[in-house]
């Protein structure tokens, strides 16, 4: 039996024995919108919510994410940057900023990945940078405790804005909303304490309402002072099967509902072998990224069964701070790294070896990447150089009836387990 799974920008193929069942764990399969571009004009010309669209003499900044999400910009800002000019709104007093939260900043010259030429030769563009702190503005502290700091250029603006997707998130429940500016624009420690409530119990994929991480970005989002969201919804081919626009709340009230029926996935028991891709380019596009398949695919994979992750990681790890927390002094296991990180307390970078170590001290981890095998053991993850080795070399070790799934979109897949 051949299957195949998403790999950076192409896929990676191999045969099992015909003996082996497969279960494919996805999204629901839905046809993307015949008109993309009208179905989004048709959200922003009709918002959720209680909102007023910016006026003639208003400056207006506009996040947007990085690219490390599939946001589809060619649709979403046509009809935003079509409407602020119908107000009066000159494009001179328009500014995007690229919402990188703490993720490595993108140059000038990768500012083409994100947004169309047209865009790039009208606008100022910008990329916010959470260690400056000279461009951050403090707010107070969340209900939580979060210290607010906020891209002072974003909130310099008359009217902000968010433009992003809504899809599962590990431990935010959900993306989207005021998510782009509350973390994306915020400064380091804001993003930090934050980021530490990822150990809450309700800390957890598909959690919106009791999840302590999502509302206090959502109380960030409150603070700042977003005036307007776009969010669009994915299918598995990363193409867009609805939109919403307006109220950023009202946005997410609207999207959460249709997201969970998109992208929850049924699971009957967990699997011996589970065989997974975040989804490919720009899901895998660094182990920082890709981790996130890991974390959604363990939770469906048996203790000591075997995880074989599929990600290109063509940036490597996505985090220099991992790195050296990772290979100073080197770990030497998922439980030492576990230990050490509770000693020394959270902090964002490093809590990606955290990520990883909490599921892959349970079941067998496995990496099929461009990365160099020493730095992927470094990691404590197992490399194999192919698929159809991975997969011949976990099904030695597992039953002849072993349960096999396969989970293509990782990333944006909220498994469930019915037992």
């Amino acid at each position: 039996m051949k299957l195949e799974v998403p790999y950076g920008t192409g896929s990676l193929t191999a045969l099992l024995p015909p003996r082996y069942i497969i279960e494919w764990v996805k999204p629901r399969v839905q046809p993307p919108a015949q008109d993309p571009a009208t179905l989004v004009q048709n959200a922003v010309y009709n918002p959720l919510g209680a909102v007023q669209p910016p006026r003639a003499g208003q400056t207006v900044a506009i996040a947007i994410n990085d690219k490390t999400r599939p946001v589809p910009h060619e649709h979403l800002l046509p009809p935003v940057l079509q409407g602020m000019r119908h107000a009066g709104v000159r494009d001179e007093d328009v500014l995007f900023i690229i919402a990188t939260g703490t993720h490595p900043r993108m140059t000038p010259a990768e500012y083409s990945a994100i947004l169309p030429a047209e865009i790039l030769d009208t606008y100022r563009v910008s990329c916010h940078d959470s260690g400056d702190e000279a461009n951050l503005t403090f707010l107070g502290s969340t209900a939580r405790g979060t210290p607010v700091h906020v891209n002072s250029d974003y909130l310099a603006a008359d009217y902000r804005i968010v433009i992003g997707n809504i899809e599962p998130h590990q431990f935010q429940g959900f993306s989207g909303g005021v998510k782009s500016a509350a973390i994306g624009l915020a400064g380091a420690e804001t993003i930090n304490y934050n980021h530490a409530m990822m150990r809450d119990a309700y800390a957890r994929l598909g959690e919106f309402e009791r999840n302590p991480a999502r509302q206090d970005v959502e109380e960030i989002g409150r603070m700042i002072g977003i005036d307007f969201a776009v969010n669009a919804l994915l299918n598995g081919e990363k193409q867009i099967i609805r939109a919403f626009a307006g109220d950023p709340f009202a946005v997410m009230r609207a999207g959460i509902p249709e997201a969970r029926a998109l992208y929850q996935a049924p699971v009957d028991a967990p699997f011996d072998l589970m065989i997974a891709s975040p989804g490919g380019h720009p899901k895998d596009i660094n182990i920082y990224q890709a981790q996130k398949g890991l974390a959604h695919a363990a939770a469906v994979t048996k203790s000591a069964g075997v995880l074989i992750l599929c990600a290109a990681c063509p940036e490597g790890s996505g985090s220099i701070d991992y790195e050296v927390w990772m290979k100073n002094p080197p770990m030497r296991s998922h439980e030492a790294v576990l230990d050490r990180f509770e000693r020394e307390g959270f902090q964002v970078g490093r809590h990606k070896a955290f990520q990883v170590s909490r599921d892959a001290a349970r079941v067998h981890s496995v990496l099929v990447s461009e990365l160099d095998d020493e730095f992927v053991r470094a990691l404590l993850l197992h490399p194999q150089p192919d698929l159809q080795t991975a997969i011949d070399w976990a099904l030695e070790k597992l039953p002849c009836d072993a349960r096999i799934g396969v989970m293509p979109a990782a990333n944006a897949t909220m498994a469930v387990l019915l037992q």
